[in-house]
């Protein structure tokens, strides 16, 4: 019984450890999200110069492409000025709610 505890416990740190790993690695979605909300939809809405876009608008490897292939010559201006921790928040919510992600969102 102690050993299927101790093993328990084991497990649970080591999943624990990989998850906060790939968390320290990536950004933060509730942030990005208001980052998005706040500084990028008023020019990616109908109409707008930018064109509809939100995070369903690509697939998960079409946006993981977009922002690694170091992309910032076509991101408008203003998001050129954003510090790189902003652009990673932005880049971890669009990425978990594009529209083949388990929580598809439109931002409307």
């Amino acid at each position: 019984m102690f050993r299927n505890g101790l093993l328990m416990t084991v497990l649970v740190v080591v999943c624990m450890s990989v998850g906060l790993a790939f968390a320290a690695d990536g950004g933060n979605s509730k942030k990005g999200k208001y980052l998005w909300k706040t500084n990028c939809q008023t020019c990616h809405v109908q109409g707008a110069e930018g064109g509809v876009l939100s995070p369903s608008s690509k697939t998960t490897k079409e946006w993981t492409e977009f922002f690694d292939k170091n992309t910032k010559p076509i991101i408008m201006e203003k998001c050129k000025k954003f510090p790189e921790a902003n652009l990673k928040d932005i880049r971890t919510y669009m990425i978990e709610h594009a529209k083949d992600s388990d929580q598809p969102e439109t931002c409307g």
